[in-house]
């Protein structure tokens, strides 16, 4: 016998209405106990590594747009106004949330055990309990970034101005609500 489909259309319904609580992640350092935010690390005098970790409801443009502006403020925080990206990427990490529809021992005959969530039963053929999933994806910008002089700068077609960067994308940066009092 299976379930029908309001069981499985409200199984659904609960995971949105879980989702549509988390908001993206906002533009924000990572604090201890967080798994989202930026980081950077200086490795050299003109060298640094960024990271931007998003949730599971930012999308990779904006994780990737926020290593960007990271990486500009850096710049600009260390006494330089150009930088260049030597490694840059951006890693996708998905799991699965599954729902379990249908409870396994539970056929409206009463409670009884059994240890398989694939059990078939005999009185009604194929099994009872269905599972849905969805996948789960987030993502995490990095990069390690070099700071350049006007000079250099001016001969790397790949340099940019982290002044241009943080204008052009700092007003779009979402940040974090006040602190509660």
């Amino acid at each position: 016998m299976r379930l029908p489909t309001s069981a499985k259309l409200l199984g659904t319904l609960g995971f949105l209405v879980l989702t549509a609580c988390t908001t993206p992640t906002p533009y924000a350092p990572k604090t201890p106990g967080d798994n989202t935010g930026y980081t950077d690390q200086r490795l050299d005098q003109n060298r640094y590594r960024v990271t931007f970790t998003g949730n599971s409801v930012t999308p990779r443009e904006t994780v990737e747009n926020y290593l960007l502006l990271r990486s500009a403020e850096v710049t600009l925080q260390s006494g330089s106004r150009y930088f260049v990206f030597d490694t840059r990427d951006t890693e996708a990490k998905t799991s699965y949330r599954s729902d379990f529809v249908g409870w396994p021992g539970w056929h409206g005959r009463g409670f009884w055990y059994h240890h398989s969530w694939a059990f078939q039963d005999p009185f009604y053929g194929p099994p009872y309990d269905q599972v849905d999933s969805f996948p789960i994806t987030r993502y995490q910008a990095y990069a390690e970034i070099v700071m350049l002089t006007p000079e250099q700068a001016k001969d790397d077609p790949r340099a940019l101005d982290a002044r241009d960067v943080v204008d052009h994308i700092g007003a779009s940066a979402v940040q974090p609500p006040p602190p509660k009092r």
